[in-house]
């Protein structure tokens, strides 16, 4: 795995997820293999039947000269017609939202991992992190009663 939007979890709750080839120039791969990907702002648009991601930088290739690519352009994701008919009829649904979640190289090619995903509210997060917390109170006490025990 290249690049994970940690982000997306906290901000979104995950319905479906999708794989998705990407469109690459040569220096963009050059750069995603060298792990300098960002999808911390990224999001997916459904656009005349092709879906597109936005504001997903992949910074310029360090030896790339005057043939680098714009960090931020537009980029296409390839995904059967089937998978894109059914996010139409996701997103056009109130509040669903295409937020790509992670980048990584399957067999040679560059792939997307896309997730159908709806807004949280902020009491959500607020529970989410309560949840989160208490788990961790659990383990350490876990860890704890372990320790004294190995220590008797």
């Amino acid at each position: 795995m290249l690049a994970q939007n940690r982000k997306a979890f906290h901000d979104y709750f995950i319905e479906e997820t999708y794989e998705a080839g990407i469109v690459l120039t040569g220096t963009e791969i050059k750069s995603v293999r060298r792990g300098s990907v960002n999808l911390r702002d990224a999001y997916a648009r459904v656009e005349d039947g092709e879906v597109w991601v936005h504001n997903m930088h992949i910074s310029p290739y360090e030896q790339g000269n005057r043939f680098n690519h714009q960090p931020t352009r537009s980029r296409k994701l390839l995904l059967h017609k089937q998978e894109i008919r059914r996010l139409i009829g996701a997103v056009r649904e109130k509040g669903y939202t295409l937020i790509p979640t992670k980048l990584y190289i399957k067999r040679g090619f560059c792939k997307v991992e896309l997730a159908l995903a709806k807004g949280k509210k902020l009491y959500d997060k607020r529970e989410a992190a309560r949840k989160r917390d208490a788990n961790l109170e659990i383990q350490r006490a876990l860890r704890n009663r372990q320790k004294s025990y190995a220590d008797a």
